[in-house]
């Protein structure tokens, strides 16, 4: 099959723009899998599955989400720091609510791997990961 130039540019550039959330969302130490996006009955909302793969000592940059947060520690310990509140530290099979729009930071502060479950009920369209200074 023979594709036209201006086709196969066109396809490039819309291929690029899609992929680049997702590179934009990995950072040293962290490995995403996306598992599941899906709308949801509330109107212009989605829900968005992710597993992230802490390597020992990562930290995440300070970060939000356009809407809230269920992390479940898979493994290892994970401390988690919401902004106004003292640092919560889990463990494998223990799970932490993340309102919509608090900004937060997660550290592995096991000795090894840690990896967590993350479940998002957000504003469809939006970033999911929002950086905060």
């Amino acid at each position: 099959m023979k594709i036209s130039r201006p086709l196969a540019a066109a396809l490039l550039i819309v291929g690029s723009g899609l992929a680049l959330p997702a590179a934009n969302a990995q950072q040293p130490g962290f490995h995403r899998t996306d598992l599941l996006q899906e709308d949801i009955s509330a109107p212009g909302r989605e829900v968005v599955q992710v597993r992230v793969d802490f390597d020992p000592g990562a930290v995440s940059v300070k970060h939000n989400h356009p809407g809230e947060e269920i992390a479940y520690v898979l493994e290892g310990t994970l401390e988690y720091q919401l902004e106004g509140r003292p640092p919560v530290t889990l463990h494998a099979g223990q799970a932490l609510f993340i309102p919509d729009g608090v900004a937060h930071v997660a550290k592995n502060v096991g000795g090894g791997k840690a990896s967590e479950l993350a479940t998002y009920i957000v504003k469809k369209g939006e970033p999911i990961f929002v950086p905060v200074k």
